[in-house]
C-alpha cells in the first residue's frame, strides 16, 4: 500500500502486513501493561521482626509481673518493632515475547492510519533550535493538538526546539514504545523513519 505525504507532495510505499492489519485490543492492552509494569522499580524494603536490631532477650519474666507476656521488644505489636508482612524487593515484569510485541505495534500503526492520525512527511527540515520557529513549522503542517514526532535519528535542533512545547513528544525509531504511540492524538513520521519501521516490523 501507499501512504501519501501530509502535504500531498508525494507518497511512500509500505507493507500491508505492517500498516493494514486488524487491531487486537486484548493484545495491545497486554503489551501496554507489560511495558508499564517493567518501568516499576520494585525496590521497596521493610524489616521483619528477625531483621530489626535488638530484642534479643525477654523483656520481663513470663509470669508474676501483671503485664501481658512478651518474648521480644521487636514484635510487630511494639513501637519500633518489625513489620508483620514486610515489603521486599521484587520485580513487576510481565513477560511478553518479541512476536507479540511487534504484532501489537503493527495493530497500533494500522489503527492510527485508519483513523487518519498517522501522517508521513518527506523531511521536517528543522534547522533552528528556537521554539517559535518549530511552532511555525508545525502550524504549516496543520498541527495544533498533542502530537508525537518520530524521526530516523534524534535531531538536536528538533529536540531543543520542541522540549518546551506542551503536548509534543520527539522520539527516534529505536526509542519507539506502544505507550508513546497511544498517548498522543497525532503521529508525525518522516520518510526515512517510516521506511525503517516498515522494515523492522515486516
Amino acid at each position: 500500500m501507499n501512504i501519501n505525504f501530509k502535504d500531498d507532495s508525494g507518497k511512500v510505499s509500505v507493507s500491508d502486513d505492517v500498516f493494514d492489519v486488524a487491531f487486537n485490543e486484548p493484545l495491545v492492552h497486554q503489551v501496554v501493561i507489560s511495558y508499564l509494569a517493567s518501568g516499576r522499580m520494585g525496590t521497596k524494603a521493610q524489616k521483619t521482626r528477625s531483621e530489626v536490631s535488638g530484642g534479643g532477650r525477654k523483656p520481663w519474666k513470663q509470669k508474676g509481673s501483671g503485664r501481658a507476656r512478651a518474648g521480644t521488644i521487636r514484635s510487630p505489636l511494639w513501637r519500633g518493632g518489625g513489620v508483620a508482612f514486610a515489603a521486599k524487593p521484587r520485580t513487576f515484569m510481565k513477560k511478553v515475547n518479541r512476536k507479540m510485541y511487534r504484532s501489537a505495534l503493527r495493530g497500533i500503526f494500522s489503527e492510527l492510519l485508519r483513523q487518519k492520525r498517522l501522517h508521513v512527511v518527506e523531511d521536517l527540515k528543522i534547522t533552528s533550535s528556537k521554539t517559535k520557529d518549530f511552532i511555525s513549522n508545525m502550524d504549516m503542517l496543520g498541527l495544533k493538538n498533542s502530537f508525537l514526532i518520530i524521526t530516523d535519528s534524534l535531531n538536536e535542533h528538533l529536540f531543543l526546539a520542541s522540549r518546551n512545547v506542551p503536548g509534543v513528544g520527539v522520539v527516534d525509531v529505536e526509542g519507539l514504545t506502544p505507550v508513546s504511540l497511544l498517548q498522543y492524538e497525532e503521529i508525525i513520521v518522516d520518510k526515512v523513519a517510516i521506511e525503517k519501521i516498515n522494515g523492522w516490523l515486516s
